[in-house]
């Protein structure tokens, strides 16, 4: 295993999936269910997360080969779109809103998809696993499921979390992994650049 590949995977997944961010969410769409309910549907969304992003990671840039897009073109679109994504988790004021949906099952959605393996995430996971070797690809899929256990147990603790922090400890670790989000994207951006 690498230990160069397993951290910035680890870093940049951290960054991407912020799973304080999403377990402060987690909390407020779980609303009063019950601690067997949370713990099942906690479990529930990051199987699910897991799945989507390994499914992107092995065979993403297959898809985009018989697309016919090239991973260099992937990376500079890749880079902007994380970039957005950092753009506002540094600006915007308020978490995401999303409707209200106690008493619904939220392991898909909005926990797994858009939140979990967003977007962002998928990118990422696109980008990381074409940078590296197959045999790093243990170290990749070490990162993953560190930071998805990590979010698994903030769903789990998202009530204390949430009285922990408040909103202003979640507003400053929120806008500092942006900031480190924007450097990652810029540096996805260049390095495509660079290669076309």
């Amino acid at each position: 295993m690498s230990t160069d590949v397993f951290l910035t995977a680890l870093t940049s997944y951290f960054v991407i999936i912020d799973p304080i961010g999403v377990s402060l969410i987690f909390n407020g769409l779980a609303g009063d269910t019950d601690d067997s309910q949370r713990r099942t549907t906690a479990i529930k969304s990051i199987v699910i997360s897991f799945a989507i992003i390994f499914l992107f990671g092995f065979y993403g840039k297959d898809i985009l080969v018989r697309l016919g897009i090239s991973i260099e073109a992937f990376r500079i679109s890749g880079g902007l779109l994380l970039f957005y994504t950092a753009f506002n988790m540094v600006t915007r004021d308020k978490l995401l809103k999303l409707p209200d949906r106690t008493g619904q099952d939220i392991s898909v959605y909005p926990m797994s998809v858009p939140l979990v393996a967003g977007p962002g995430c998928l990118t990422l996971t696109i980008l990381l696993f074409s940078d590296v070797q197959q045999k790093e690809y243990v170290s990749l899929v070490f990162a993953i499921v560190a930071v998805l256990m990590l979010t698994l147990a903030g769903f789990i603790l998202s009530g204390k979390i949430k009285r922990l922090i408040g909103n202003t400890g979640d507003d400053i670790i929120r806008r500092l992994l942006g900031v480190l989000l924007a450097a990652l994207s810029i540096q996805f951006i260049a390095d495509g650049i660079r290669q076309i």
